[in-house]
This record gives structure tokens, sequence and C-alpha cells, in this order.
């Protein structure tokens, strides 16, 4: 029993420290042994910029404003609303716009974003298809330094960087936090190779390289990218292009997006079986790392402090290690119950926000063997966007 518990703990902290700590210093590393600059390019392709909207009449004025004032030849780009069954108005409001030189495709039923991209995305005139959502603000230049990129022809598609304003909550600190440290990563895929998957508020494809995805695929945003990925394109990260908005600061609303997150990369697991074979997926080292175990990691926490309990009393460092996880979790406790109180809130911000999302990894499993994630997204009803600003 000892040697199992031995062996059990030594695999599951090992696989934790890897997924959290060894891989982004191992990608950082190889990002620098093996950097692929991308050649950018002064060119102004034509450019669709395509908005799926269910129920935003409220924000969409202020996000097609925002759109409008971009910095790019208004001859070169499309701004398209495309209304997934919306009840409130939200196509109207878009077709008061049309004078502005926006157009609106609006679809009786609701069927979800994918359905809606599918139908939509072949009917854009721009070489280069940017999708966005309602909720998050771009800065002026964000149009150029996207498609900047394109003029690398090995450049398939392209994410820009979304930047969380951090609310004073455990949550909110705790995402923000959380968001720098994926941005880290994504940064360093990218010169390396390609990100696994984009942001989905702000991300740019080849529009002929589009191919027309499951209706109930629950992120467009890594089953897009990932497949123009596979067709030996480069998925990049572009810091230059970027999108305003607000981190979580409650933590129903940050656990309902993440739950959703989790049971949208396990069902690309299920699906795209090509992405677990090294030869078929040239990006299996950052899809097992960044990706894979991540969604193991309630599991091997769980593995690690149930093996270390049997552990104690067999050694001072046992001893040590299960007194440290319990402070640990007694922490993210902490920041659950005063995680409101600033100062409070800012020092128990990561173990919080750890142990949130590792919740929420187990409850996506759940939802997932169950099939109760539906595809179609509800906004939180206090949800607010920034003003897009330098």
């Amino acid at each position: 029993m000892i040697r199992v518990a031995t062996l059990t703990f030594w695999i599951a902290v090992a696989l934790v420290v890897y997924t959290y700590l060894g891989y982004p210093g191992s990608i950082a590393i190889l990002g620098r042994l093996r950097l692929r600059p991308v050649r950018c390019g002064p060119g102004r392709p034509a450019v669709t910029l395509l908005i799926v909207a269910h129920n935003e009449a409220a924000r969409l004025p202020a996000k097609l404003e925002n759109c409008l004032e971009l910095d790019y030849p208004a001859d070169r780009l499309q701004i398209v609303v495309a209304s997934d069954g919306s009840t409130d108005g939200t196509a109207e409001v878009a077709r008061g716009f049309a004078p502005k030189g926006v157009d609106v495709l609006a679809f009786d039923a609701r069927r979800g974003k994918p359905s809606v991209l599918n139908d939509a995305i072949p009917l854009c005139r721009g070489d280069i298809v940017v999708l966005s959502d309602v909720r998050q603000m771009y800065a002026p230049d964000v149009l150029v330094a996207l498609v900047e990129t394109f003029h690398d022809p090995a450049v398939g598609a392209a994410s820009g960087e979304l930047i969380l304003r951090s609310a004073a909550t455990a949550v909110g600190a705790g995402v923000g936090l959380y968001w720098r440290y994926e941005k880290f990563i994504r940064r360093h895929e990218s010169r390396f190779d390609s990100t696994v998957g984009a942001t989905g508020a702000i991300y740019a494809i080849r529009r002929d390289l589009f191919e027309a995805i499951p209706p109930d695929t629950l992120l467009d945003d890594v089953l897009i990218p990932i497949r123009i990925a596979r067709r030996g394109f480069r998925v990049i990260f572009e810091p230059r292009a970027q999108a305003f908005d607000r981190a979580a600061e409650a933590p129903d609303e940050e656990f309902t997006r993440k739950v959703r997150t989790i049971v949208g990369n396990l069902q690309l697991f299920r699906r795209e079986r090509w992405v677990w074979s090294v030869r078929a997926n040239r990006l299996w080292f950052q899809t097992i790392s960044h990706k894979l175990l991540r969604l193991a990691g309630p599991f091997l926490l769980a593995a690690a402090i149930a093996a270390n309990a049997t552990l104690a009393g067999s050694g001072l460092l046992y001893d040590v290690a299960l007194a440290a996880q319990g402070l640990f979790y007694l922490s993210a406790l902490g920041g659950y119950l005063f995680g409101h109180v600033p100062v409070v809130g800012r020092w128990l911000a990561l173990p919080y926000a750890f142990c949130l999302l590792n919740l929420t990894a187990l409850i996506g499993f759940v939802r997932f063997i169950g099939g109760s994630q539906p595809v179609t997204w509800d906004k939180a009803a206090d949800l607010a966007t920034l003003e897009g600003r330098r």
C-alpha cells in the first residue's frame, strides 16, 4: 500500500508541476531557441468583420460605433451582424446602421453560433474574416495589426490579445492573473509554431480555409483554428491587435464560462481523434500539454492529497507536503469567503482561482459525460462593456 501511495503521489505531483510550471517554461525556451517570426506586410486585403449576436440590442450600438471607427479603409471593410434568432430587436438595431455600411443577416430561429458561422462565413466578401463578439471593444488599429500577419503565406489564423480589467475581488484578481499566465503561454506557442486555439472575442482566419463545423460545437475558437493548423498553416498570437473587456467579478460568472470551455475541450478530444496522433497533429506537444493535462488537473490533485494522506507519518517530507496542501486549500476557501475584501482578495486570488478552475474542470467532466451542456450561450445579466482605448 505504501509503495502504491508513494508512486501515486510523485506521479500526480510531477504531472501537476509539469502542467502548470514545466510546460510554460518549456514552451518559452522552445520559443526562444526556435523562433519563427511572422513576415508581416503593409497590404490591406478585403476584410469582413463578422459579429454573431443573440439578444444584444442594448449593447450592439456601442459595438457598431466602435467598429465603424476602426482605422481601416472603408472600401476594403465589410461589417456584418448575424442575428441568431434574436427576440429583442437586435436585427432591427443593426439595420439602423445600414446607411453606414453595416450588413445584416437575420436568422429566425436560434440555433447557436456554430450554425450561424456555417451559414454566414461563406457569404462574407472579405478574404480575411475577423470573428468578434458584441461585448468586447477594439483598439482603433486592431484590423491593421491582424491582417498584416496574413502577408505571411504560412499564417492561416491570427488571434489578438484580450486585455482584461481586473476587479477588486478574489475572482477578478485571480481571473486577471490566470489570463496573463495564459497569454504568456500563447505568445511563446506562437513564436515556436502555433497556438492551440484562439481568443474567441478577437481572431481572424483566411475565408477559404474555413470548414463547416458541427452545429453543436462548443468552442469554435479552438476547433476552427486547430483544423486550419492541421492543413499546415500557422495559428499565431498577435499582441498588437487588442480588444478590451473586464474580468469576471462573481464566482458564478467565471464558473459558467469555464465549465463551458472544459466541456468544449473534452468534446474536441472525443470528436477530433486525429489530435491524439503524433503523426497527424504537428501541435501534439502543445495540445497534450496545454489542453489535455489541464483537463486531468482535478483528478491529479485528488490523487496527490489522497496518496499524501496515506503517507502521513511516514516521513517529514510527506507531513510537510500534506500540511502545505491543507493550507493551500484553506487559502482558497478564504478567497471564497472573504474575496470581496480588496486586500484579502489580492492575497488569496491565486489559490482561489486555481481551485475554482479545477472545480470547473470536474463539473465540466460531469456535464460532458451527461451531455447536459447546451450549445447556445446565455450571457450574464450584469455584464458591461468597456470602451476600447489605448
